[in-house]
C-alpha cells in the first residue's frame, strides 16, 4: 500500500486519536515509535509528528533523523512535534509564562495559507503544553496565533512542512478534522480511498499470501471482533479454517449455546469446547486482576494447543485482536505506559507451535463494525456490546467461585435484557454488572440481611479509548434494581457507576 501516512509516536496520550482522525478521512495511516521507525519512507505520502509528555529542552529528548523526510515528504508537527521542528531547526522553545492548557481561539491567521483554508476566524482549538515556541525555526512564517500563544501555527517556506502547538485530533478543536484534511488532501495530495471494501480486498489477499495452503484455528468468542475476523479468514481460505468457541465458565447466562446457534447458517466451521471446570479450577484462590487475566490467557492457550493438535496441519492461531487491545497492553509499538494486559496480546509460549495471525490488529472497534457490514455480517452480531476476553472474571472483584459466577450471570441477564426491553441497548457502547467484594446490611421483610452489592455500568464511546457514563433513566434504574434484588438471592444492594474513562477504565479490573 503506497497511499498512506506515517505517524511518529513520541509517547503522547493523543497519538491514537491522530490515527483515528486520519482514518475518518478514509486515509490509511500507521503509528511507529520514534525509536523504531520504518527502514524506508517511500511508501508514505505524509508524516505527522505527535505530541509527547517530554520537553525538547531536557537532556536527550526523544529524537529522530528527519533528513529523509523534512523538505522531501509533507510533514506536520503537532505540539511536541512543532516544538521539535523549532528547537532543532534554528528556532527557540522556552517554558510558558502562562498556562497553555485547554480551549483557545485562533484570533489571527494567514488567509493565504492552504493549511488553514476554510478555517473560520476564532476557530476553537485545544492546547496542552507547558513549553512554547518563542522564536520560529529558519525560513518559517507565522500562519496563526491565539490570545496567549503567538506562534500557534507556522509553515516552512519552500517546504510542505508545518507546525501547530494545538491538538487538531481532539474533539475540542472544532475544525481539527478540516485542518488535517487540508494537510493530507490539499497539500499532500493523498487519495481518500481507504474504505471498508478496500480493507477487505487488501486483507483477503494478504491472508492468502501469508497462509498459503496451511490450516488455521481461530478462537471465536461470539463478539464483533472474532466474528469479523472469522468471516474475513473464511473468505480468504475457506475450509482451511476451523473456529473454536471455548466455554471458559465465565460467559454470560446461556451464552455458550446461543453463540453456537448464531453461527448456524453462516457457513463457518465452528466447534464448541466446554472447558468451564478447567478455567474455574485454575482461577481458584486468585483475586489479583492481572493474575486472573494471565491465568485465563494461559488456560486459553492450553485449550487451543490441545484443540490444534486434533486438527491435522494446523499451523496458525487466528485472533480477533484490535488496536485498543494492543494500545492498552503494549502501547501501540511505542513508548507510553501499559494500562492493563489483554489475554490475546503478547504472543504464544515456545511449546505452542502455532504462528499468530491477527487480521484486525490495526483497526479500531468502529472500523471493525464497518468492515463487518461490508462483509454482510448480521446486524445482531455487529451490534453486540464488547465483552471482555476474560469474561466475568474481571467483573467479579476478588476470588472467582462458581457461586459468584452464577450469581453475576443472573444479575447481568436481568440488566442486559432490561436495556433491550427499554430500547436502550443499541445506544450504549458497553454495559455490564460488577460483583463487589463487600457485603452490606439490608432489610427484607422483617429480617436483617447482610448480602452482596453489585454495580451496574453503562458507557458511550466511539472506539473504547475514551468513554463517558450513560445517563440512564431513573425509572429504568429503579425497575432493574428492584428486579435484581427481588430475583437474585444473595444481592441486597445495587449501585450505578458514573465514572468516565479516563480517569477510570471501562471495566473495573
Amino acid at each position: 500500500m503506497q497511499n498512506k501516512v506515517l505517524i511518529v509516536d513520541f509517547g503522547s496520550q493523543y497519538t491514537q486519536l491522530i490515527a483515528r482522525r486520519v482514518r475518518e478521512l478514509f486515509i490509511y495511516c500507521e503509528i511507529f515509535p520514534y525509536n523504531n521507525l520504518p527502514k524506508h519512507f517511500s511508501p508514505y505520502k505524509a508524516v505527522i509528528l505527535s505530541g509527547s509528555p517530554f520537553s525538547v529542552r531536557v537532556n536527550n529528548p526523544p529524537h529522530i533523523d528527519l533528513s529523509l523526510i523534512k523538505g522531501k515528504i509533507p510533514l506536520l508537527g503537532i505540539c511536541y512535534g512543532a516544538q521539535y521542528l523549532a528547537h532543532f531547526y534554528g528556532g527557540e522553545v522556552s517554558p510558558s509564562n502562562i498556562r497553555e492548557y485547554g480551549r483557545a481561539d485562533l484570533i489571527s491567521k494567514n488567509k493565504k495559507s492552504l493549511f488553514l483554508k476554510d478555517i473560520p476566524q476564532y476557530s476553537q482549538v485545544w492546547m496542552s503544553h507547558s513549553d512554547t515556541i518563542k522564536f520560529l525555526p529558519k525560513k518559517a512564517k507565522l500562519i496563526a496565533s491565539t490570545s496567549d500563544v503567538q506562534n500557534a501555527a507556522f509553515e516552512i517556506e519552500d517546504e510542505n512542512t508545518y507546525g501547530i502547538q494545538f491538538h487538531p485530533e481532539v474533539y475540542h478543536s472544532n475544525d481539527g478534522s478540516k485542518i488535517l484534511e487540508n494537510f493530507l488532501v490539499k497539500i499532500s495530495k493523498i487519495d481518500q480511498d481507504w474504505t471498508p471494501d478496500s480493507f477487505v480486498d487488501i486483507t483477503i489477499k494478504k491472508i492468502k499470501d501469508q497462509i498459503g495452503k496451511e490450516k488455521v484455528i481461530l478462537g471465536l468468542s461470539g463478539g464483533v471482533d472474532s466474528s469479523v475476523a472469522a468471516v474475513l479468514l473464511d473468505k480468504a481460505i475457506g475450509d482451511q479454517l476451523t473456529c473454536v468457541f471455548v466455554n471458559n465458565g465465565l460467559l454470560r447466562k446461556n451464552e455458550f449455546d446461543s453463540v453456537l446457534n448464531q453461527y448456524k447458517g453462516m457457513g463457518l466451521n465452528v466447534k464448541g469446547v466446554n472447558s468451564s471446570n478447567l478455567f474455574l479450577k485454575n482461577l481458584r484462590g486468585e483475586s489479583d486482576p492481572e493474575s486472573k487475566r494471565k491465568i485465563i490467557g494461559n488456560t486459553f492457550i492450553d485449550v487451543f494447543d490441545l484443540e490444534a493438535k486434533k486438527i491435522k496441519g494446523a499451523k496458525w492461531l487466528a485472533q480477533g485482536t484490535i488496536y485498543p487491545d494492543v494500545i492498552e497492553s503494549v502501547s501501540v509499538k511505542g513508548p507510553s505506559a501499559t494500562i492493563k494486559s489483554h489475554h490475546n496480546v503478547g504472543g504464544l509460549p515456545d511449546f505452542m507451535k502455532l504462528k499468530i495471525i491477527e487480521p484486525l490488529r490495526m483497526l479500531f472497534k468502529d472500523e471493525v463494525r464497518r468492515v463487518g457490514y461490508s462483509l454482510n455480517i448480521a446486524p445482531s452480531i455487529l451490534g453486540r456490546h464488547p465483552f471482555p476476553g476474560p469474561g466475568l472474571a474481571i467483573r467479579i472483584l476478588g476470588e472467582i467461585t462458581q457461586e459468584n459466577v452464577s450469581l453475576l450471570q443472573e444479575v447481568d441477564s436481568i440488566y442486559i435484557d432490561g436495556l433491550k426491553e427499554w430500547n436502550l441497548y443499541d445506544n450504549i457502547w458497553q454495559a455490564g454488572a460488577i460483583l463487589l467484594p463487600v457485603n452490606s446490611v439490608g432489610v427484607m421483610g422483617d429480617e436483617r440481611t447482610y448480602e452482596k452489592c453489585v454495580a451496574l455500568r453503562a458507557v458511550k464511546s466511539t472506539d473504547g479509548m475514551t468513554a463517558d457514563w450513560v445517563d440512564l433513566p431513573y425509572e429504568f434504574l429503579q425497575k432493574v434494581s428492584n428486579e435484581i434484588i427481588n430475583k437474585v438471592p444473595g444481592i441486597n444492594r445495587v449501585v450505578y457507576d458514573i465514572s468516565s474513562k479516563p480517569p477510570a477504565t471501562i471495566e473495573w479490573e
